[in-house]
């Protein structure tokens, strides 16, 4: 365990004891009432801004149809695989639908120490001629970024697009994204994942309700609003050039995405998203794999917010409106952590504490910190012409959600404390036994 930064911990620790003596228990629960009260009332003003831009302007954005582009740059694929068996096969088969011109299309698929057949499956695929073949030795470190890094030394177009191996993508999804890089400011693009196996389990179909509000309202909505989409990781684009300059893709983080969006944006360059540009992948379908996917995911982002929330700040590149944005999405991952926080308040006043104010005031507010998640959710599912009867499904988020209040609170726990990440590879829906852990330490 890390003691530096376990003192922050300690240190926030000792404070709350002094202001719990200093103003006396009851006062300092409502004064974290308040603050909390804030926190709700201001994501959910940020998911009604999205919902409504998203209502006004998707479906046409939808429908624009795609110019042939007068732009079309060298252009490197890129997909890491760790024991991809159950997966390997169909997307190899989907890059090589990819409609762009062969001599400007360079396809390296990193064989990240797999130990199943994931290996020979790619021999194979490469006797084809089809693309080039990277072999990284089991345990190499760095996870993902460590496996994109590799291939990024071969490297020979202008735009790098990334996929993930269980990802399928539209044959004009890299057309779609690299037309955006003919504005030099631009220096990623992301485009929009949908789930294919909603009908696996009853989880994986809530994650494509997930996806399709996350795609179709949230991820729009920041570009719509504020001009700040977010480079997801993969269906994705960026300029070579500037991720070079950057130093790659930074191997001690688990949310490679998030840290290059900032590291993007802290120097200047723009983040476009492309609603049109459309791959499939899979969603997970057990709650096993749901939480280790999810806390990964905590993990990270609440990584990138201590490492950027100042520098944010600092940065002359955001307008006020961007950097007030850029927080929150920094901090949408401890909103879990908050809820948690909002839970003891409630055991607090059951248990006989009386905060000066009406801790119905918190409930109340509280409702918003559910209302905003479901009024994008059920956007998503307007904006997609899903029948009616979805909107019954909306329901089971709210346990779900109990499930991300725990696996973010123990994630903030562990990032704090400063315990090591472990890396784990999402598992597939045709795989065996779930994957192998792989520590990037903190």
């Amino acid at each position: 365990m890390n003691r530096r930064l376990l003192s922050g911990p300690l240190i926030g620790a000792g404070v709350a004891l002094l202001v719990i003596a200093w103003l006396g228990l009851p006062r300092t629960v409502s004064i974290v009432a308040v603050v909390i009260t804030a926190i709700y009332l201001s994501f959910f003003v940020r998911h009604l801004l999205f919902a409504i831009s998203a209502l006004e302007t998707v479906r046409a954005d939808l429908a624009v149809p795609l110019i042939e582009p007068s732009y079309w740059p060298a252009v490197s694929v890129l997909v890491s695989c760790h024991n991809e068996e159950a997966v390997v096969d169909r997307l190899t088969g989907a890059l090589g639908q990819l409609d762009y011109p062969a001599g400007l299309l360079q396809v390296i698929i990193v064989d990240d120490g797999s130990t199943d057949r994931t290996g020979e499956l790619l021999d194979a695929w490469t006797a084809t001629g089809a693309g080039l073949c990277i072999r990284r030795p089991a345990g190499s470190p760095g996870g993902k970024s460590g496996a994109l890094n590799a291939a990024l030394e071969h490297v020979t177009g202008e735009i790098v697009v990334v996929f993930d191996a269980d990802h399928r993508p539209h044959a004009d999804v890299v057309r779609r994204l690299v037309r955006h890089f003919a504005d030099p400011t631009v220096a990623a693009a992301q485009g929009r994942c949908v789930i294919n196996n909603g009908a696996d389990s009853p989880l994986a179909h809530l994650v494509e309700i997930d996806y399709t509000a996350g795609y179709l309202v949230n991820e729009y909505g920041r570009q719509a609003v504020f001009g700040l989409p977010a480079y997801g990781g993969a269906n994705c684009a960026v300029r070579t050039s500037a991720l070079r300059k950057l130093g790659g893709w930074y191997p001690l983080t688990v949310t490679e995405d998030t840290d290059l969006t900032l590291r993007l944006l802290l120097s200047g360059y723009r983040v476009r998203y492309d609603v049109t540009a459309v791959d499939e992948e899979e969603g997970v379908v057990t709650l096993g794999s749901y939480w280790r996917q999810r806390y990964r995911w905590s993990r990270g982002h609440q990584q990138v917010w201590r490492d950027f929330n100042r520098k944010t700040w600092a940065s002359p590149y955001l307008s006020l409106a961007q950097k007030i944005e850029t927080t929150m999405f920094l901090f949408a991952f401890h909103l879990p952590v908050v809820s948690a926080f909002s839970l003891v308040i409630f055991g607090l006043w059951f248990g006989g504490v009386q905060p000066p104010i009406d801790p119905l005031s918190l409930y109340v507010f509280s409702m918003m910190m559910l209302i905003g998640p479901m009024l994008e959710l059920a956007t998503g599912l307007l904006l997609s012409d899903a029948p009616g009867r979805e909107a019954r499904s909306l329901i089971l988020f709210l346990p779900l959600y109990f499930v991300s209040i725990a696996l973010g609170t123990k994630a903030w726990i562990d990032g704090v404390c400063g315990r090591d990440y472990r890396w784990v590879k999402t598992a597939r829906a045709d795989d065996a036994p779930q994957g192998v852990s792989r520590v990037v330490p903190a």
